[in-house]
């Protein structure tokens, strides 16, 4: 869905997104922090997916040591982070925006 997404903002928008999201970094680790802070600000957390058939809750995003955005996915008393790029999204939570600047910013679309 977030390809979907990526459709109906032009590439303009998605560079201005991560010019805004990137301003005073000074490297890709940085970016990857800026554009983190985005999407924890204006992703509308948390909301339901599903991942392999099974309906989880987005409870937060976070970064791990490598700067890849993730969602951390509960289901009951278990939780996995999933990389928010591969995180379906069948209703697009408010702020979905951000995840397609990312998506654009690391070069997927």
């Amino acid at each position: 869905m977030v390809k979907r997404v990526r459709g109906t903002i032009d590439r303009a928008r998605l560079d201005a997104m991560v010019r805004e999201a990137t301003v005073d970094c000074y490297d890709e680790s940085e970016q990857a922090t800026g554009l983190f802070t985005m999407i924890e600000e204006h992703l509308d957390i948390p909301f339901e997916t599903s991942v392999l058939g099974v309906t989880v809750k987005v409870a937060r995003v976070d970064i791990t040591d490598d700067d890849q955005i993730v969602a951390i996915c509960v289901r009951g008393k278990t939780r996995q982070a999933i990389p928010i790029l591969d995180l379906p999204l069948p209703e697009p939570p408010k702020g979905v925006e951000w995840i397609a600047a990312y998506r654009h910013w690391s070069g997927g679309g």
